[in-house]
C-alpha cells in the first residue's frame, strides 16, 4: 500500500543509483581482479556521461 504514494524514480535518479552500484562493485574487484575493476569502471563512467547529458538538457 505504500507503493501508491511512493515516487517514482527519474530516470536520472536510476541511473546513479546505477553508477553508484558499478563504482561499488569496480572498487570490490580492484582487490582480486583489475582488468574485470577496470571494465566496471568504464562502464560507471559511461553511465555518468548519461547523466550529465541528461542534466545539461535540463
Amino acid at each position: 500500500m505504500c507503493s501508491v504514494f511512493s515516487k517514482k524514480k527519474s530516470k536520472v535518479e536510476k541511473l546513479e543509483i546505477q553508477y553508484k552500484k558499478l563504482l561499488e562493485e569496480s572498487y570490490k574487484l580492484s582487490h582480486s581482479n583489475r582488468k574485470e575493476s577496470d571494465k566496471k569502471r568504464a562502464e560507471a563512467e559511461e553511465i555518468l556521461n548519461q547523466i550529465e547529458s541528461l542534466t545539461k538538457n535540463d
